[in-house]
């Protein structure tokens, strides 16, 4: 069993803490999550000073990806995602997992420098991949300051991805999460589970609109606000299915939100269409097109998933080899749920509609959405103000 080790007084109890909150831009999940949780701590005034750590910047030095291609990992990912380069992708990881160990001990060298640096109380990593680097160069600058791993994903994708081996806390947000953590050797009490992702504190300030407010709101945007509406998704780089998906669904009203890809949302409003249909690129303003719809189809990610199931919109996802290895996972817990239906590819979209939309089995699916209720970003202040806690105090 893994136990922490050598946890030490740091400061005064009560005071002002400094927490690290460690990110990158791979996917813009791992950012999102980091400045929502900010955002509700000091909406919560807690007694915490958080600094925002890009680890893709730290580490830009030593980046060997940008050496060999000239852009950074995280840059390859997304555009990765964005040509929908996906095919391989459990190869692309161990090939990714193999350079990363190449350089461990550079990175753990830099790391140190940086905790030396900014002598935090607390580092919270919302980041997969790194970990080990984290925790070793932590225990090596300041022994006895917590790691802490906020997992963004619904379950990890061993070996090396999201839980490692080491003396560390985690936050996870399933079962399945938690199961792996325990499995792995660490104490049930270094294992918290929260009630989901963290979301943007935005998706618990939209209330549902009343009927007539939300056809006033599709009329606005050009669609009929008597038929239903699909929200196609697919993060914030786009994807190129999305073509095919609204091409198969000309007769079906959709709202279509590209992220940064302005070439694709180009492509996407030249399409001839029968139903109405709204384009739009990168906004903050997901929420209110939540609000707007009936149904979400797009990529089985952590982050689209849960903002879905917290709006009440039934989904419809595919999983095949295309399927990022660490999001296979959330297809089995869509199934689980029972929120929505898991299709082999998008080719079978059209048939998969009129199966969502048949009026019972909509009224079950939007019911298990109700089932579930997500209050992580909630929770996760008072998990973090524990583990601090107990690390002044000895326990």
């Amino acid at each position: 069993m893994f136990r922490p080790g050598g946890l030490v007084r740091r400061g005064t109890i009560g005071g002002v803490k400094r927490l690290d909150f460690v990110f990158f831009d791979a996917g813009g999940g791992h950012r999102a999550a980091a400045n929502a949780l900010r955002s509700v701590i000091e909406k919560q005034q807690r007694p915490f000073e958080v600094r925002m750590v890009n680890l893709q910047e730290l580490l830009d030095s030593i980046d060997v990806f940008r050496q060999i291609t000239g852009r950074r990992l995280q840059d390859l990912y997304n555009l990765m995602l964005k040509r929908g380069w996906t095919l391989g992708s459990p190869q692309l990881t161990w090939g990714m997992h193999l350079v990363i160990r190449l350089f461990h001990r550079k990175q753990v060298r830099l790391l140190e420098r940086i905790w030396h640096e900014g002598r935090p109380d607390l580092v919270v990593s919302l980041v997969p991949n790194f970990n080990r680097a984290l925790g070793e160069s932590l225990r090596q600058a300041l022994p006895g300051v917590p790691l802490v791993t906020v997992l963004t994903d619904l379950a990890d994708y061993p070996p090396h991805f999201w839980i490692e081996p080491q003396d560390q806390y985690f936050i996870c947000g399933s079962d399945k999460a938690v199961e792996q953590a325990l499995a792995m050797g660490h104490l049930p009490s270094n294992v918290f589970r929260v009630s989901g992702m963290i979301l943007n504190p935005q998706f618990y300030e939209c209330a549902p609109l009343a009927a007539e407010k939300k056809g006033a709101e599709r009329t606005r945007l050009g669609l009929d606000a008597t038929l239903p509406v699909g929200l196609v998704l697919f993060g914030g780089q786009g994807a190129a299915v999305m073509l095919e998906i609204a091409q198969q669904l000309g007769r079906r009203q959709l709202v279509l939100i590209c992220g940064h890809n302005e070439k694709l949302a180009a492509r996407l409003r030249a399409l001839p269409h029968q139903a109405s249909r709204f384009v739009e690129g990168f906004t903050t303003e997901v929420p209110r097109y939540m609000q707007l719809a009936d149904y979400f189809i797009g990529k089985p990610g952590p982050g689209s998933l849960s903002e879905a199931v917290a709006m009440r919109l039934p989904v419809i996802v595919e999983r095949n080899a295309w399927t990022l290895p660490q999001e296979r996972y959330n297809t089995d817990w869509v199934r689980e749920q029972g929120i929505g239906i898991v299709l082999p590819n998008f080719r079978r979209i059209a048939r998969a509609m009129d199966e969502l939309l048949e009026p019972a089995a909509y009224a079950g699916f939007r019911a298990a959405t109700e089932r579930l209720t997500n209050r992580a970003v909630f929770e996760i202040p008072d998990i973090l103000e524990r583990i601090l806690t107990d690390a002044q105090t000895g326990r």
